[in-house]
């Protein structure tokens, strides 16, 4: 059956998988709805953009007035809410627009949905669903042992993951109070093809590529779980669609690894995929710099809730993920290029206390 998905941020690094997944191998229709901030790239919907089945509208979804006559027009029968400030550094510098998108904007958009939820026949009215997508950051901090399960108590330290554990609060009241059918998703880090070059992967290749210095925090010691974003798309669906009302669900790849052992292992693969005399070994091209103000030391996923209950499985080892992440911003540098010559090139961000 043909579903209508309205995905909030479509035009970002994940929301833009999520759609290029969704035109790519269902039947549904997409309406895309993207402030376009400097994260959001139409560039990334182009493969998609042609398709009868894709809309594209620019909004804020802070906007209640839009947000509601969007709902109207478009009449949704799953939304996708990814819309987000997403980036620890720059919320330490500006907190204030992640309180506005991710907070203000969460309730914007539950408002407009159980507005819209509420006027459905039954038979719409009982298959429609909101899906949340959040972070594992809400999580705060693990030890060096341990995993973030759906259970774990929120504790989280940045402005960034502070903001987003609020929306999921909301969410989770919009059900419990007024009976809205909300699916929630929390992940571990994503990368992969589309990434927008402030964040560690991203940036890292392409420093090393014009041989500019390399920044990693402190010691580098610090652990994520990686999730290659073409496998997050995919697990995403699954839970818009299949995800128990209420319910939420831990996503990560089970790919611990320190952030200085992703930074070397790009070294070496740009070493062997685009290798530069001029440059030379781009392992010395690491530079270690002040750490990030309260940079949680790990962040490890429990995805075994996902995996049973909706059968997903992550494609992507982390060394395969890497290769093909590398590869594709070595074939796509126009891509990247575009977006370094407009509001962000590198820069160091969140050291602004």
């Amino acid at each position: 059956m043909t579903k209508r998905f309205l995905v909030t941020g479509g035009a970002g690094f994940i929301g833009s998988a999520v759609v290029r997944r969704l035109i790519g191998t269902t039947p549904h229709e997409v309406l895309v709805v993207d402030k376009l901030t400097y994260a959001g790239n139409l560039d990334s919907l182009a493969p998609v953009s042609d398709d009868p089945r894709f809309r594209f509208v620019r909004a804020d979804i802070v906007e209640q007035g839009t947000m509601r006559l969007l709902f109207e027009e478009y009449s949704p029968d799953v939304v996708m809410h990814l819309a987000a400030e997403s980036h620890v550094d720059r919320s330490i510098d500006g907190p204030g627009d992640f309180i506005q998108t991710n907070i203000v904007g969460t309730y914007s958009l539950l408002q407009a949905a159980l507005a819209h939820w509420r006027s459905l026949p039954p038979a719409r009215k009982s298959g429609f669903r909101f899906h949340h997508i959040s972070t594992d950051e809400v999580f705060g901090s693990l030890g060096a042992e341990g995993l973030f399960r759906e259970d774990t108590p929120y504790q989280p330290k940045s402005p960034y993951s502070a903001s987003k554990a609020g929306s999921d609060h909301l969410v989770r009241a919009w059900h419990h109070t007024y009976g809205l059918p909300v699916v929630i998703t929390n992940c571990s880090n994503n990368y992969g093809p589309y990434h927008f070059p402030e964040k560690l992967i991203p940036l890292a290749i392409i420093k090393a590529l014009h041989g500019e210095a390399i920044p990693v925090y402190g010691t580098g010691a610090n652990v994520r779980d990686w999730l290659h974003v073409e496998d997050h798309a995919d697990a995403l669906l699954l839970a818009a669609e299949r995800g128990e009302i209420g319910e939420s669900y831990n996503i990560g790849g089970r790919n611990e690894r320190t952030n200085l052992d992703v930074v070397q292992a790009i070294c070496r693969l740009l070493d062997e995929l685009a290798p530069d005399a001029a440059i030379g070994s781009r392992a010395k091209l690491i530079s270690f710099v002040a750490d990030r103000p309260g940079h949680d030391a790990r962040y490890a996923i429990d995805a075994s809730k996902v995996e049973r209950e909706l059968e997903w499985r992550a494609h992507y080892t982390f060394d395969d993920g890497l290769r093909q992440t590398v590869q594709w911003y070595l074939d796509n540098r126009t891509w990247w290029e575009r977006v370094r010559s407009g509001v962000y090139r590198g820069e160091r961000l969140g050291v602004a206390v």
